[in-house]
């Protein structure tokens, strides 16, 4: 790994050079112990991104072939990828550095000692002169670039020598600047020379997402040029600091087509997602002048979109970002996205400025109307600040928007990160539907007309061992799945022990004729001869049973971690060997490694461990009269009395050194102090009263006991126990209220995952139902599985869970709200899958809240004919009424749909009197036809308009409703419904006039045409009219002279 010395270039990739780590203490070199002196003396680098020269397997060849060379190494090197180095000019001494805490690049700044009060004299150390080369992010243009080359140069050079550094050169092309130092403290660019060096290049970087012709740039006229400075100078981004001016521009250049009226939408934003690939990328600016016309028709709603969806993009020419406006994010990305904020990158000049723009702007005031901050679906994060934990002390622009997403669904991915389908079912489908192929109690509660069939597991504790069973079986087809990570599998395992616990505490079998708590079978073999013989257990041994299976259960989950430590030790320590094997009970083994080096008696004592207390009595009387008589231990070895000492039940004596886990520990004391006859209540608050005397270790989470956590874990003594603790505390509480439900069913009790409750909820489901206790306050665990369901699209299981909330009278429309708020805003997921909506209706579901929701979601995406047949199907006339008159109708109409128009509007007749404004709605659609079908038909088969005057009688009074219709609903209606108004109203008047009204006087056929001048008809049409009238009454006029 090591390169010729004096070939080093700072810089260049295939340079790039890093120690290996090595553990603390452990020699690299074991067949030579001379030489672990010498390694140790080397300087470290742990860090993954930083490198030195010469490498660590440089220095010490070196330092073998020429001892003392790491005290006087040449031009000693240490840099950081991407950031820079540090060339010590001369000879430095490097032994026994620590160069990730004296070392530190970070964005354009080197820091060397960053404690001062650990800094050497100057020369000494890393003190001393050395060649700095740092690279900033700087593109240039390229116009002017020599220009902007030269002012940068003067602006490193004057804040090289304001840090009493000298200035040696800046290469343009790769950004690095290089100068030297005497000595060491803060060098680089602060905030505000970063700003004024770094930010200003940046912000003239131009690049040219589109190019821009005279056609594309044809909607921004010699008009917009002109403006208002009074108006701009009162206009918002005048007070957030900004150029009014350059926002106006920003905003044509972006929205060519929008109007300027706040209360007008006339832009029609496309919802359909653009590919965002190889073959078709899109810059923003590309994107917004495909998806708005200034020639589309206006929109009928008023209301801002209600989602933003953006996809992530680098806003480079490499790869252009695309912001997209659409009703709904169904893609959000599931990592932190970040990008340098939205940026006009135009090489032309600005219309409006006629030179070049920084084109930064505030996110909020750049996306308009359709920006929010806060919290999307799947909880999603979308703001303008720093990411989440982030502790980057740099300040943010607030043109970048940040999407960060909670990571819900965590325990669905594998080693590298990714979804796998067989986790999301063998997390989350298989547990539930074993849980529902379970017993269960039907509860209805009723909300307003509907009810609901809640449910409530009922099992008991005969089919505890075959519930747990089903379980177990789950996890260890989840343990088979390849990539899991090494985290998951210590959880996995975790979880199979703790369904193996549940069974041992609280099973019970059936004896006598009755039910009596002995725990499930352990052994494979002692459960075949209990089902075959019909052997009958006295009941007073029962307890004694259940400790026996407790006492093996805990042999099983603790083998491993001894044969761990057994596999660590030296083959000569024996004695220590078998005090490890004692701390497991694995009494078998210990007595044939005693007997296999001679020592009888030994073996023996350990044949008889955790027997009769007279044996233990007899140990401690041994051990107390060697001391009595002054005997001197230091012949006999410490590791045999401490032997002797576990064996005489003196677990403190014994364990004094020995770090143990806690249930090895818990074993200790109940094998080798307690007599063998003790209760497990008795044994569980023994151990739990040491452990309040800081006696005992603690019963830490299996994640930290056992790990390896993927991250930092904050644990401190008292604030959460492992499950198994708390299901051996509930055990020990028999009768008596146990007080630590929330902590025990907290996600932490388990994993490291604080949002993972997929199987935490099946324990504690099936714990309450067999009896162990009753809490109807756990709706967070409720409300966190079902979090993780609607996450992953799991929404019929979702409304599952909610089922199976336990009931409160104080809240009794809690599970109502909660499974229509997601019915609402995941109907898009559960109405494209038929199996999720026949799942959900055969929970028993109100089918009227399913419309409902479809009602809603179909109105969101404007497909009103659907959205109407929703809200009928679902008896909403009211919200059906509303739809018809004002979205449905005139399209119907206009397209001669007249029996769909008369199937719908006769289907809300029935339950008129629950519509307002029935009459001047699709009650007046209903008067239409009949009226239109009486003027038809023949005189004399419709006597009751037989008549001219009866005729107009009846369309003045239908005309009469049609503009009072018009007036009503005028500020709903859409430019298509009037027309509709417009024909309806023709044709009634076209049917009035073409009677000749036989028999009837000219009175009566000129205020026919009166009603005719009343109706909501075009202006030519009321012209032909009025012709006719003055044609009519001219010849009245004619008669009435002779």
């Amino acid at each position: 790994m090591g390169i010729e010395v004096g070939t080093f270039e700072p810089l260049s990739q295939s340079q790039y050079k890093k120690r290996k780590v090595i553990p603390n203490g452990q020699c690299t070199f074991p067949a030579l112990p001379a030489l672990c002196d010498m390694e140790a003396s080397l300087p470290t680098l742990q860090s993954s991104d930083y490198f030195m020269e010469p490498c660590f397997g440089e220095l010490a060849t070196r330092e073998i072939i020429d001892p003392g060379y790491c005290s006087r190494v040449e031009n000693f090197t240490v840099g950081r990828p991407g950031y820079g180095c540090v060339k010590f000019t001369g000879e430095t001494d490097i032994r026994w550095l620590d160069l990730d805490r004296i070392i530190k690049f970070s964005r354009h700044e080197i820091v060397v000692y960053e404690d001062e009060n650990a800094k050497p004299a100057v020369g000494k150390g890393l003190n001393k002169a050395a060649e700095v080369t740092l690279v900033l992010q700087i593109k240039f243009s390229t116009d002017y670039r020599e220009e902007q080359i030269s002012e940068v140069v003067d602006k490193l050079r004057l804040c090289t020598e304001q840090q009493g550094a000298d200035f040696i050169s800046f290469d343009p092309s790769n950004g690095e600047w290089k100068f030297s130092v005497r000595h060491f403290s803060r060098f680089g660019l602060g905030e505000d020379e970063e700003e004024d060096i770094t930010m200003d290049d940046m912000a003239s970087e131009v690049q040219d997402p589109v190019e821009l012709d005279g056609s594309e740039v044809s909607d921004i006229d010699e008009e917009t040029a002109i403006v208002d400075p009074v108006m701009l100078s009162h206009s918002l981004p005048a007070h957030l600091g900004l150029d009014p001016a350059k926002m106006r521009e920003m905003r044509m250049l972006m929205f060519p087509g929008e109007e300027e009226e706040p209360e007008e939408f006339n832009v029609t934003l496309s919802h359909n997602r653009i590919p965002f690939n190889k073959e078709s990328k899109i810059s923003p600016l590309q994107h917004s002048s495909r998806t708005v016309h200034r020639s589309s028709p206006p929109l009928p709603r008023k209301t801002p979109l209600a989602l933003l969806e953006y996809n992530p993009g680098s806003f480079n020419s490499s790869s252009p970002g695309s912001i997209l406006m659409a009703p709904q994010n169904k893609t959000l990305p599931l990592k932190t996205t970040k990008t340098e904020g939205f940026k006009l990158e135009l090489r032309h000049e600005t219309p409006v400025t006629r030179n070049h723009s920084w084109n930064i702007v505030d996110a909020a005031l750049f996306m308009g109307r359709s920006f929010r901050v806060g919290w999307g679906p799947n909880g999603v994060l979308v703001h303008t600040g720093a990411p989440v934990g982030s502790r980057n002390p740099q300040r943010v622009l607030s043109s970048v928007i940040n999407l960060e997403k909670v990571a819900i669904d965590k325990v669905v991915r594998d080693g590298n990160n990714k979804v796998r389908e067989e986790l999301i079912d063998s997390c989350f489908g298989s547990p539930l539907n074993l849980h529902k192929e379970l017993n269960y109690e039907m509860k209805e509660v009723g909300d307003g007309h509907f009810k609901l069939k809640l449910r409530k597991l009922g099992c008991n504790r005969s089919t505890l061992s075959e519930i747990c069973r089903g379980y177990i079986g789950i996890i260890e087809s989840q343990l088979e799945v390849p990539g899991l990570s090494s985290y998951a599998r210590v959880v996995l395992m975790h979880q199979v022990m703790v369904w193996e616990l549940i069974k041992v505490l609280f099973s019970s079998r059936e004896i006598s004729g009755q039910s009596k708590s002995v725990g499930a079978e352990i052994e494979e073999d002692m459960m075949h001869d209990r089902k075959e013989s019909s052997q009958e257990f006295d009941p007073e041994a029962l307890p004694l049973i259940r400790r026996a299976e407790f006492s093996y259960w805990l042999q099983e989950s603790v083998c491993h971690r001894v044969q761990e430590e057994v596999s660590s030790l030296n083959e000569s320590n024996d004695l220590e060997h078998i005090l490890l094997l004692l701390t497991g009970r694995q009494l078998d083994t210990a007595v044939e490694v005693a007997a296999s080096r001679g020592d009888v008696r030994l073996a023996c004592l350990l044949s008889q461990a955790g027997g009769s207390p007279a044996n233990r009595s007899d140990i401690t009387r041994q051990l107390d009269l060697w001391r009595l008589n002054g005997l001197d231990f230091s012949f006999i070895e410490k590791d045999r009395i401490r032997l002797l000492e576990l064996l005489a039940g003196d677990i403190h004596g014994a364990m004094q050194d020995v770090k143990v886990d806690w249930k090895r520990f818990l074993g200790v004391l109940m094998w080798y102090q307690l007599p063998p006859d003790t209760l497990l209540p008795i044994v569980f608050h023994k151990y739990q009263q040491l452990l309040q005397d800081g006696s005992a270790p603690y019963p830490v989470p299996v994640y930290i006991d056992e790990g390896p956590v993927e991250e930092v874990v904050n644990w401190s003594p008292g604030q959460c126990f492992d499950l198994a603790y708390y299901l051996m505390l509930l055990h020990a509480c028999e009768e008596s209220k146990f007080g630590a439900l929330k902590t025990m069913f907290s996600a932490f009790a388990s994993t490291h995952d604080p949002l993972d409750y997929h199987m935490i909820w099946h324990q504690r489901a099936v714990l309450e139902a067999v009896g162990t206790f009753s809490s109807n306050d756990l709706h967070v665990l409720d409300m966190g599985l079902v979090s993780q369901l609607l996450c992953l699209g799991q929404c019929h299981w979702a409304i599952y869970v909610v089922l199976n909330m336990p009931h409160r009278e104080d809240y009794p429309s809690l599970q109502a709200n909660v499974i229509r708020e997601i019915l609402f805003q995941y109907s898009e997921t559960w109405s494209n899958k038929e199996s999720q909506r026949q799942f959900i209706e055969e929970l028993g579901i109100p089918s009227a809240w399913l419309h409902e929701a479809l009602a809603v979601y179909s109105i969101y995406y404007g497909d009103h004919s659907k959205a109407l047949e929703n809200f009928l199907e679902c008896s909403n006339w009211q919200k059906a009424h509303s739809v018809f008159v004002t979205s449905v109708f005139h399209s119907m109409f206009l397209s001669g749909k007249h029996s769909e128009i008369w199937r719908l509007a006769t289907s809300m007749e029935d339950h008129k009197s629950e519509i307002e404004d029935w009459d001047l709605g699709a009650g007046i659609y209903i008067s239409f036809y009949l009226l239109r079908s009486s003027l038809q038909e023949d005189s004399n088969t419709m006597t009751e308009l037989g008549t001219l005057e009866n005729k107009n009688d009846a369309c003045t009074d239908f005309l009469g409703r049609l503009n009072q219709s018009l007036a009503v609903w005028a500020n709903k209606l859409p430019a298509d419904a009037r027309v509709a108004y417009s024909r309806m109203a023709e044709e009634i008047c076209n049917l009035l006039v073409a009677d000749s009204g036989e028999g009837s006087t000219r009175e009566v056929q000129l205020s026919c045409y009166n009603t005719i001048f009343s109706a909501p008809i075009p202006e030519d049409i009321r012209s032909c009219h009025l012709q006719d009238a003055v044609s009519l009454f001219t010849s009245y006029l004619s008669e009435a002279a002779l």
